[in-house]
């Protein structure tokens, strides 16, 4: 949702070529909802927000946050209501008994 926030503001503030990079984040937080590919995608959408807070510098809060939070869902990885759950299986870490 902050996604796509974003990219209707960015439309507002300038042109559309402005707003690519918000755009391909967009399209990519589509693949996040529906929890397909999610590491990959947590990892791209990280490195475009990372585009973003550099190409732009202005209000640099929300790409920070949005970086943060997509890093850090590559690193977990999907849910057990996702796609990805759905074709590969949920991966369990087992703990060893102390």
């Amino acid at each position: 949702m902050v996604l796509a926030y974003c990219v209707v503001n960015r439309f507002r503030e300038a042109s559309a070529s402005a707003a690519v990079p918000e755009l391909i984040g967009a399209g990519l937080s589509i693949f996040i909802l529906l929890g397909l590919w999610t590491p990959i995608v947590g990892t791209l959408v990280s490195l475009i927000e990372v585009w973003v807070l550099l190409s732009r510098g202005v209000a640099a809060w929300i790409p920070i946050i949005l970086a943060t939070l997509s890093a850090t869902l590559a690193m977990i990885g999907p849910g057990a209501w996702s796609i990805d759950a759905r074709l590969f299986g949920r991966k369990h870490i087992d703990t060893p008994e102390l």
